[in-house]
């Protein structure tokens, strides 16, 4: 008896571990398919939400979303061959001030789904792939659906999205000539501070 009770915790940590490692392995498209719902169902739910309270949006934002976000391989992209040009202290500063201006815009846009539903498509790739596109389409009362896929890939981790493509339209490509005119303008220095003004509020081109 003493023994079954000592073997108790280990028992236990074990389950926890391969709960862990079950849900880190989790299927890209049922990843997606579960945040997804997730969020929508805190949007039409949550009353500071609704009501447009920023705060609230961040908060939901920063716990939801982001953690499912590969964001140095999305500002890697988005800076394109510039990215090699970076400094480790400067790539830093551009993921972070890279983030930052998505959160803003995601948390302009989260509260207009409240009505919206999405319909996934079949995931069509190898198992074993490392890089995949998950399909989806957001349907509007009364509106054409609006197509939005996501490029996912496979971490230590358990899959992130890198890319989000929105009626065809890849945002980090999106990004790409206007990070490198600013690169241009000003070089690498010049477009941290451009994401840093517009992340403050200020006016930019960004």
């Amino acid at each position: 008896m003493i023994l079954t009770n000592a073997l108790r915790p280990v028992a236990a940590l074990l389950l926890a571990t391969a709960a862990l490692s079950s849900f880190a392995q989790e299927a890209p498209d049922a990843l997606v398919k579960r945040t997804s719902g997730e969020v929508l169902q805190i949007v039409r739910t949550d009353p500071k939400v609704q009501a447009g309270d920023q705060q609230r949006i961040r908060e939901v934002i920063e716990t939801k979303l982001l953690p499912n976000f590969d964001f140095e391989r999305m500002t890697a992209l988005a800076m394109g061959r510039n990215w090699n040009k970076a400094t480790p202290e400067q790539q830093k500063l551009l993921v972070d001030q890279f983030r930052t201006l998505l959160v803003r815009t995601y948390s302009g846009a989260l509260s207009q789904y409240k009505d919206q539903t999405i319909d996934f498509k079949p995931l069509r790739a190898d198992p074993a792939a490392a890089d995949v596109v998950v399909r989806s389409e957001v349907v509007r009362s009364g509106q054409a659906p609006v197509q939005i896929d996501y490029g996912m890939t496979r971490t230590p981790a358990g899959w992130k999205a890198y890319d989000v493509i929105v009626g065809g339209v890849s945002l980090v490509t999106n990004y790409r000539d206007e990070f490198n005119e600013q690169i241009r303008n000003g070089g690498v220095d010049g477009l941290i501070r451009t994401l840093g003004d517009k992340n403050k509020g200020a006016t930019g081109k960004l």
